[in-house]
């Protein structure tokens, strides 16, 4: 048995702390995280995965997309280049991601910007439909508004909400549409009460975890760039918010997360 993390920036995280991608890994290794997803936000970092993951393709696994938070950005000929990228792609690049919707920001709702923001998520639904990819969904105060994206443009492989915090029923409509939820480093705060609720009620074969690195630190690591090997701490949160086996509980949800986010080969 093993973990999968879902979603991280590990990109970003070897900007961040200077160290190699084997030491990373290695790290990650060690407390059995043994697959990672490696997900996009910019065009420019398009590239730069490809290589990461050509390294370890045992481990890594990538998805190109372009993230709502950087809509400003974000040109026609990005969205151009994602199609060529996914058209081109190795084996190991298993999703469209991360895309989504961006609304706790005010500066992004403008109407020129707002229209974007749906403009690049509905081109980028239509991406993964057309190459049969799954979509890892970034929806911030937008689970409402990327709900009717996701009804009117339905996707054969699905995907996964990721860094869920919404409600029960929110989460509930999702999984109706054939996603997933995303268990991040929210359910090791206490506080986060709304969230562990709702984790500890939905389908156990509905969940993935993730830790989005270095992003979203969890309880105890606050100030820490994020890392992958945390998806370890996130799994103990979520066996105390469930009543399943822990060992019923990784299996399933690496199985889940395979079956997503790995290739046939993997």
């Amino acid at each position: 048995m093993a973990f999968f993390d879902t979603h991280t920036h590990l990109d970003y995280l070897q900007r961040d702390t200077g160290e190699s991608v084997e030491q990373l890994l290695n790290k990650a290794l060690q407390v059995r995280v043994n697959k990672i997803l490696i997900v996009s936000v910019l065009a420019k970092d398009f590239e730069i995965i490809e290589k990461m993951t050509a390294l370890y393709p045992q481990y890594l696994y990538y998805g190109l997309g372009l993230h709502p938070l950087y809509i400003q950005q974000h040109t026609h000929n990005d969205l151009e280049l994602l199609d060529k990228k996914l058209l081109e792609r190795s084996s190991n690049c298993t999703a469209v991601a991360e895309i989504g919707l961006e609304r706790s920001m005010p500066e992004l709702l403008a109407d020129q910007l707002w229209y974007k923001q749906c403009e690049f998520l509905e081109a980028q639904l239509y991406l993964a439909r057309q190459y049969q990819l799954p979509v890892n969904l970034h929806s911030r105060k937008a689970h409402d508004q990327l709900f009717m994206f996701l009804k009117r443009i339905p996707l054969a492989r699905g995907g996964v909400v990721h860094g869920f915090s919404g409600s029960y029923e929110q989460a509930k409509r999702f999984i109706e549409l054939g996603y997933k939820i995303g268990v991040g480093g929210t359910i090791t705060y206490q506080r986060a009460k709304k969230t562990r609720e709702t984790i500890s009620r939905l389908p156990l074969d509905c969940l993935l975890l993730e830790t989005d690195t270095p992003d979203m630190p969890v309880f105890g690591f606050q100030g820490q760039p994020n890392r992958p090997e945390r998806v370890f701490n996130i799994f103990q949160a979520l066996c105390e918010l469930r009543a399943e086996a822990p060992e019923q509980i990784e299996q399933i949800i690496w199985q889940q997360s395979v079956n997503l986010f790995a290739n046939k080969n993997g």
